[in-house]
């Protein structure tokens, strides 16, 4: 693996020598590591890109109280690739916060993109309620710092069978937490709280797209992503089985199968 330090971005790990490339964005609180089940097992099929974004990691954090836009974490992945040297349109899969921003670069950049990849998220903008939390979570968070709002979360983000056959998994999200500035988390917060609904934009997505969920995910349920698949011209949809928001981690067989499939058949 590769480590490499470019602007607005904590740490990049690229795998892989030949293939497309597959550009993955981690969700809240979270760093590039989430991907850490798929980086080496999809890298003989392509070249893998996993980032961390503003914000999260090592990276120094946005001035207090300044709100990180998913525009610009998806100008900054733009930039990034420039960094790289790649200009071929690249597959890009964003799960929760990183979907919000995947659609903020499917929008602004359509012609950089092989195909997209929506994980456990939603097109929809925050309702008012969601607004307000968030911006509450946000002040808790540069008061508290980002282990209690982990503490909270984790027992939503998996399934339960999840936490019981790996136990383990609540703590890696929880160093991942962590390792998020509480600056950062709060920004990320508050740029959530004002994204764009992109409900709109699924009829003109003009790319192959792939949708991934997991069956017990009470955060981005089924339900909300098969509506999200139906708006987008030749989406598919996988559910995995057993997987609550954080598929990729949860089930990471099934999940790399998924995708697997669905780079075969671009």
């Amino acid at each position: 693996m590769n480590h490499r330090d470019v602007p607005n971005v904590t740490r990049i790990v690229v795998h892989g020598e030949s293939g497309p490339v597959l550009l993955l964005v981690h969700g809240f609180p979270l760093d590039g590591s989430m991907w850490d089940g798929q980086v080496d097992a999809m890298a003989s099929r392509c070249r893998v890109i996993a980032p961390d974004l503003r914000g999260f990691g090592r990276l120094g954090p946005p001035p207090l109280g300044e709100a990180t836009t998913m525009e610009q974490m998806a100008d900054d992945l733009a930039s990034l690739l420039d960094s790289l040297g790649i200009s071929e349109p690249v597959v890009l899969a964003g799960l929760s916060m990183g979907g919000y921003v995947a659609l903020a670069f499917c929008r602004k950049y359509p012609g950089r993109l092989a195909g997209l990849v929506l994980c456990d998220t939603r097109a929809a903008a925050d309702s008012p309620e969601t607004v307000k939390a968030r911006h509450e979570t946000a002040r808790r968070v540069l008061a508290e710092g980002t282990g209690p709002l982990a503490d909270g979360m984790i027992p939503r983000l998996f399934a339960a069978g999840s936490l019981d056959d790996r136990p383990e998994l609540a703590d890696a999200v929880r160093r991942m937490a962590l390792r998020a500035d509480r600056r950062g988390a709060a920004a990320a917060l508050l740029g959530m709280a004002r994204r764009e609904d992109h409900t709109g934009l699924l009829s003109h997505i003009g790319c192959p797209t792939l949708l991934v969920v997991g069956s017990e995910d009470v955060i981005t349920p089924p339900e909300e992503m098969r509506a999200m698949r139906d708006a987008i011209d030749g989406a598919r949809l996988v559910e995995i089985p057993d997987a609550g928001h954080m598929s990729p981690m949860e089930r990471p067989a099934a999940f790399n199968g998924a995708v697997g499939a669905f780079l075969a058949g671009l």
